[in-house]
C-alpha cells in the first residue's frame, strides 16, 4: 500500500457511508479499508446478484447495517450509536430506466432519503463533514456541446435525474436553514458515468458488455451515438474522499463540485464498446435500438472548479479505465484473487494522483 495524505487523514476516522452495498459503495469500502478508517455502512441488501459487495466480503470491511434510507428512526439509531465524523451519502435508486418503472420509489429514496440523512446530520454535531453524492444528470440538459458548470440550472428530465436535482435542493435548504453557524461542512458532488470492475447493474453499457462476453454473444448497443462523461469508479471515489477531507479541515471549501473526465474522454457509447471489444478480444457489437423512454443524448461536465480549488486531476484516461475494467473482469471470471486485483488497482491509481502527494 502506498502512503499519501488522504490515507493519513482517514486513518482512524469514523466514516458513515450510505449505499455501501452498491458498486460505487463497495469500491469506497475497499479504499477506506486500505486507509484504516473506522467505517459504518448503511444500505439495503446488495442491489445485484452477483454483487461486488458479496465478492469482496464487504461486511468484514465495515460495521454493516442493512436498512432503508427511508427509515428515519433506524437511521437515527445508527448515528447515535456510531457518532460519525464524516458522512458520505451514496444511497440512491440510480437507474434512469428503472425510475420510469418505479417513479414513486425513486423519489422516496432519492428525495426523502436525503431529507432523512440531512436530519440525522442536523441532530448529531459529531458530523464535521457531509457529502451528498448526486449525478451529472441534475442539470437542465440542453443537448449543447460544452460542459455544464456548477452554477447552471438544475432540472433533471426523467424521474431519476429530477429526483437527484431535488436532492441537491434539499441539501441546499438544510445547509442554509440549519448549518449557517455550525461547524459542519456540507457539499454535493456531481459525478459522471462510472465504470469499473464489479458493476453488475442492469441497463448500463459496460455491464452489458461483460454479460455478452460471458455468454460469447455480440454486444447489443441501443444508442451508440450518445455522449457521456465516462470515468473509472476510482475517479469519483477519491474525489469524494478529497472533498470530504478538505472541507473537514477548512469549512470554506464546502460547495458543489462536478467530478468528471477531461473533455477528450467524454466519448460516445460506440467508442466505449469498441474499446471494450479491443481490450477483451474475440467479441463484437451491433447497433440495435429497441425503443424505450427518453434519455439524454449529449452530456458533458465542466470540472474547472474542482481542478482550480484542489489541484484535482484525473488518474486514468478512458482507455486505461476500460483496460482496468477488463482486467478485473477476467480475474473474476477465472475465479482469481479479486481482492488482490482491486488493491493493486487502487494503489496504481492513487500513485498517479499528484494532489495526494
Amino acid at each position: 500500500m502506498i502512503e499519501n495524505k488522504l490515507y493519513d487523514f482517514y486513518k482512524g476516522k469514523r466514516v458513515l457511508v450510505t449505499g455501501h452495498t452498491g458498486f460505487k459503495g463497495s469500491w469506497m469500502l475497499k479504499v477506506l479499508s486500505q486507509a484504516g478508517a473506522d467505517v459504518m455502512g448503511y444500505s439495503l441488501t446488495p442491489p445485484t446478484n452477483p454483487s461486488l459487495f458479496d465478492i469482496i466480503s464487504g461486511d468484514k470491511l465495515c460495521k454493516s447495517v442493512i436498512g432503508d434510507i427511508r427509515d428515519l428512526d433506524k437511521l437515527k439509531k445508527c448515528f447515535e450509536e456510531f457518532q460519525p465524523e464524516i458522512v458520505l451519502h451514496l444511497a440512491a435508486q440510480p437507474i434512469v430506466r428503472d425510475s420510469y418503472k418505479e417513479p414513486v420509489y425513486t423519489y422516496e429514496t432519492n428525495v426523502m432519503g436525503t431529507v432523512n440523512i440531512m436530519e440525522c446530520v442536523r441532530l448529531n454535531p459529531c458530523v464535521k463533514s457531509f457529502l451528498n453524492v448526486t449525478t451529472d444528470k441534475v442539470y437542465e440538459n440542453k443537448e449543447w456541446e460544452w460542459g455544464y458548470r456548477e452554477n447552471e440550472p438544475l432540472c433533471g428530465y426523467d424521474p431519476y435525474s429530477n429526483s437527484k436535482s431535488c436532492s441537491e435542493l434539499v441539501t441546499y435548504s438544510y445547509k442554509v436553514s440549519f448549518f449557517g453557524e455550525s461547524e459542519t461542512a456540507i457539499s454535493t458532488a456531481r459525478a459522471g458515468n462510472v465504470i469499473g470492475g464489479g458493476d453488475f447493474a442492469n441497463d448500463r453499457i459496460v455491464p452489458d458488455c461483460v454479460r455478452a462476453a460471458e455468454k460469447g454473444e455480440n454486444i447489443i448497443v441501443r444508442n451508440p451515438h450518445s455522449t457521456r462523461p465516462y470515468e473509472h469508479v476510482l475517479e469519483p471515489v477519491f474525489a469524494y474522499l478529497m472533498i470530504a477531507m478538505k472541507q473537514y479541515e477548512d469549512k470554506s471549501f464546502a460547495g458543489n463540485y462536478n467530478v468528471g473526465p477531461d473533455e477528450v474522454d467524454c466519448v460516445t457509447t460506440a467508442t466505449i464498446v469498441q474499446l471494450f471489444c479491443d481490450k477483451w478480444g474475440d467479441i463484437t457489437w451491433e447497433n440495435r435500438f429497441m425503443g424505450g423512454p427518453h434519455e439524454a443524448n449529449f452530456l458533458k461536465l465542466d470540472c474547472s472548479k474542482i481542478k482550480k480549488t484542489f489541484g484535482w486531476h484525473t488518474g486514468w484516461n478512458i482507455d486505461m479505465a476500460i483496460e482496468k475494467t477488463v482486467e478485473w473482469t477476467k480475474v473474476y471470471f477465472a475465479k482469481g484473487d479479486v481482492d488482490a486485483c482491486m488493491e493493486k488497482q487502487i494503489d496504481e491509481f492513487a500513485a498517479n494522483l499528484k494532489f495526494l502527494k
